[in-house]
């Protein structure tokens, strides 16, 4: 049988592949330190833990669930929006449970893209964006970002590019995987480039409440939700990642073209999950001071470790991930696999986010803080 053609400029994951690698040294009795992804090694709160349990006893628990989710999970999604990002969503047609952040780049990708459209991508950045346009069969148009910048984007760059066939633009604040957060300023230029192009503006936004002290939503600007849609998740902020939850928000109209795609694709989310999404979309500030209070003392430890290896870290990072500069003279790959087979310290090498992440590394902060001072001990030796 011949694979479909729109995989043959698909590659799989660089994490599938390379964990593999990671898991052949773990079995043969390498003492491998994983700082290579983002996924959080903590427990949920306590109270979501309690109604997913709770859950599974609710009349009609096992049975199919609606499509756009639960009304309970929707307001709950409406409100945490309204109290942290004063965003106001109406919760029967502006927001949709998703199983998954991921699920939505591709839902929200067959939805408006045909064959042969463009599609604007951050360069670094997240590598789904550029597979799932090629899987339906759209062309990436590549936008640079720079620490000269602060890694935000040019919008005069942009202007200078041929947009006619631009339909949509992927934007991540805050960003990963440098850790850069956008401006209110930035997010009303984004909103007013998305009108002035008639390109819709999608903003994934999973990073919001982790080491960053003003979370933000694109959807706050004026006007936003005519040309925006905004991605978020329950799986970094919540500890969640296993779970699948997250939630796309925007416009009745926008939102209905997604689902459209959506409902032919899942039978709706199983509810014992969404009464503990539910549960964790309600928790006050504290639940992220705790984390951010755990993530704050290993981010120390990783700048650490980032010096004992001449690595110069970014400033002002959000997020669960320190992006540094590695020494002058060698390639990410080759800094990323010296310290793999050296040290048996795995992290992530900048040029999978794209060619304008070559130079650079990402350290997880996933793990615990002991396993960080072991990993500065052994480059220390």
């Amino acid at each position: 049988m011949i694979p479909a053609n729109r995989l043959a400029h698909v590659k799989e994951y660089y994490f599938a592949s390379k964990l593999r690698e990671v898991r052949n040294l773990q079995a043969a009795g390498k003492p491998i330190i994983n700082l290579g992804i983002g996924s959080p090694d903590l427990a949920p709160p306590t109270q979501v833990i309690t109604a997913l349990n709770g859950g599974l006893t609710h009349k009609g628990a096992h049975q199919y669930q609606p499509y756009k989710g639960t009304l309970e999970f929707r307001n709950a999604i409406a409100d945490f929006y309204q109290k942290y990002y004063q965003v106001s969503l109406n919760p029967e047609t502006e927001t949709v449970p998703l199983m998954g952040s991921k699920e939505g780049i591709l839902h929200i990708s067959m939805a408006f893209l045909n064959k042969g459209d463009e599609v604007l991508i951050p360069n670094p950045g997240y590598p789904t964006y550029t597979s799932v346009s090629k899987l339906v069969e759209a062309n990436p148009v590549y936008y640079d970002l720079n620490e000269e910048g602060n890694w935000l984007p040019n919008f005069e760059a942009l202007a200078q590019k041929d947009l006619s066939k631009v339909k949509l633009m992927w934007v991540n604040y805050p960003h990963m995987p440098t850790g850069a957060s956008a401006t209110d300023e930035v997010f009303k230029q984004l909103v007013a480039f998305g009108k002035k192009h008639q390109i819709l503006i999608v903003n994934d936004n999973p990073y919001s409440f982790i080491l960053n002290n003003n979370p933000k939503s694109i959807l706050k600007a004026e006007g936003a939700k005519e040309v925006v849609l905004e991605l978020n998740s329950l799986s970094k902020s919540f500890n969640m990642a296993g779970w699948r939850v997250g939630m796309l928000s925007g416009s009745e109209k926008n939102i209905n073209t997604v689902l459209k795609v959506k409902t032919n694709m899942d039978s709706g989310m199983f509810y014992p999950v969404q009464a503990g999404a539910t549960a964790a979309l309600k928790l006050d500030k504290s639940w992220f001071d705790s984390i951010n209070a755990i993530y704050q003392s290993r981010r120390t430890k990783i700048l650490e470790l980032a010096e004992a290896l001449h690595c110069k870290p970014g400033k002002e990072q959000a997020g669960m991930f320190i992006w540094c500069k590695v020494p002058e003279g060698k390639s990410s790959e080759e800094f990323v696999d010296n310290l793999l087979y050296e040290y048996s310290i795995f992290t992530a090498p900048g040029f999978i986010f794209g060619d304008k992440g070559e130079g650079y590394i990402r350290f997880s902060l996933c793990t615990a803080e002991e396993n960080i001072e072991e990993a500065i001990k052994r480059v220390k030796k």
